[in-house]
């Protein structure tokens, strides 16, 4: 799945934008960050992101996401 599809997925499940879903749009778009070669159902997934849901996001947890996927090499 190209990832502006996958992004768009992420976005319709999360049902809102957010700083988490701009950091790994980012990431993907700059080649950061790969798809998992075998990905979710849409029900795991979803269940997945309530139960990431239920925390809102700190500014340490967008802080170090931001890092590690700044700091991963593409490809």
């Amino acid at each position: 799945m190209p990832h502006l599809a996958f992004l768009d997925r992420l976005r319709r499940l999360f049902g809102v934008a957010g700083p988490h879903i701009d950091i790994i749009a980012a990431a993907l778009t700059a080649g950061r960050l790969k798809q998992p070669a075998h990905p979710m159902s849409d029900q795991e997934l979803s269940r997945a992101i309530r139960e990431f849901q239920r925390q809102p996001p700190s500014d340490t947890s967008l802080k170090k996401l931001a890092r590690r996927l700044r700091d991963t090499e593409p490809g």
